[in-house]
């Protein structure tokens, strides 16, 4: 067991004047307060000051990891993070939470193509592109390597060391085991425009011990727009589509060229030991479909197993939900959407708690209402079809947003936390 913080060491310290439940010694009333689905603990706290002091300690999460009874949450930045509340969402429980925004910077604005991750009890934002009033022209994007995360037991957000090479709209994905974060390729790609930024290869490691970045074997080739994540049984680290050069339309507009294939780096050698530096030589795995069966790669979304067994790995193709066979390098289609997104929404498309999350919102207006139907049209609806990839069923959910604008998910930031 890890030594007591501070917080801690008070919490038993005060049991003979304050306690958590009375009648209860504070080590029993902890672990059942514990037990508490983390959307509701913020309402708690207010109960009275040793139960405040108790929902802000470490003690809590030590309590959640040790007897499996996290609460898995999505974290939702519907736009420019600093700006605009990023909220955590409970399915569970219907229960949404906001977070504070990022630290703002005056100079910069229109941050997207960030990326967000968690690892341990905390969720890191990375990178990005944006706009810098200081730079010329004004309208070019630029990649951003600032990096933050936020801490949830002072609930705010604090900056950590920034990338070595500026990026955005790239691979990313946590190594659990070995406390790590990687990155790989992306450039200064924004939301605004087609095909406009430059595409680099590098990829680096963020060691949570020491707070650093350490540069790694870079891609084979330029790519950005990709995806990443760990196989951890096998020491690997995928990298999936996105796309390298663009070529010229008509002379005018650029469009991007779009990649079939994967690249995977041995993070660990045949003894299972790392390997020296953090990461091996790449490999390529080859196109993961024919010509002609898709433009480019789509949404995809990781099933981790606790038992660190191979990922699943599952991408939404428009309402057709496909599951990657590692052995042939190629996507079988797994299942379709119940229902279909109206109008041609798109779709958010994540992992919780083993089970797949397709997500669009939905306008529900009231026309006959014409005062209320503006604000009818800013929150929506949010309307969750969810597929369990092992029992092969669907079920819906039905959840009002607590947004104030409509939430694009062609835009949106998501990631996953369980606390």
């Amino acid at each position: 067991m890890p030594p007591l913080s501070s917080t801690q060491q008070q919490l038993l310290a005060i049991d003979d004047t304050v306690t958590l439940i009375p009648g209860l010694l504070n080590d029993v009333a902890s672990l059942i307060l514990s037990f508490i689905p983390y959307s509701h603990q913020s309402r708690l706290k207010r109960t009275c000051k040793s139960w405040f002091v108790f929902f802000s300690s470490k003690t809590l999460f030590f309590n959640r990891r040790k007897f499996k009874s996290h609460s898995h949450l999505l974290c939702i930045f519907p736009q420019d993070p600093s700006i605009s509340f990023p909220f955590l969402f409970d399915p569970a429980h219907l229960a949404w939470r906001p977070l504070p925004p990022l630290p703002c910077n005056p100079s910069t604005y229109s941050l997207c193509n960030f990326t967000s991750v968690s690892l341990g009890p905390h969720i890191y934002l990375l990178g990005g592109s944006h706009f810098d009033a200081r730079s010329f022209p004004l309208d070019r994007p630029l990649p951003s390597g600032s990096a933050f995360r936020f801490n949830f037991i002072t609930y705010s957000w604090e900056r950590i060391a920034p990338m070595i090479s500026p990026r955005g709209s790239f691979a990313c994905a946590a190594v659990h085991g070995l406390n790590q974060i990687i990155v790989a390729g992306g450039g200064s790609r924004h939301s605004m425009f087609a095909a406009a930024g430059s595409r680099i290869n590098s990829v680096e490691r963020y060691e949570v011990v020491g707070n650093k970045w350490v540069e790694m074997d870079g891609l084979p080739r330029f790519r950005a727009g990709c995806v990443g994540f760990v196989a951890e049984e096998s020491g690997e680290f995928w990298v999936m589509g996105g796309y390298g050069e663009s070529r010229i339309v008509s002379g005018v507009f650029p469009v991007d060229e779009y990649y079939r294939d994967a690249v995977v780096m041995e993070l660990k050698n045949n003894d299972g030991n790392d390997v020296d530096g953090g990461g091996g030589k790449w490999r390529e795995v080859g196109d993961m479909w024919e010509d002609g069966q898709r433009a480019r790669l789509g949404k995809i979304v990781v099933l981790e197993d606790d038992n660190h067994r191979s990922p699943e790995v599952f991408m939404l193709d428009q309402t057709d939900i496909l599951r990657y066979d590692m052995a042939l390098n190629r996507w079988q289609k797994e299942t379709s959407v119940p229902r279909k997104a109206p109008d041609e929404k798109s779709f958010g498309f994540v992992v919780l708690d083993g089970e797949l999350h397709v997500m669009t919102l939905l306008k529900g207006l009231d026309w006959s209402e014409t005062r209320r139907s503006r604000q009818h049209k800013k929150a929506g609806t949010l309307f969750i079809q969810i597929y369990h990839p092992r029992k092969k069923t669907w079920r819906s959910l039905v959840a009002k947003p607590p947004f104030h604008h409509p939430l694009d998910f062609s835009t949106a930031v998501m990631c996953t936390v369980r606390l």
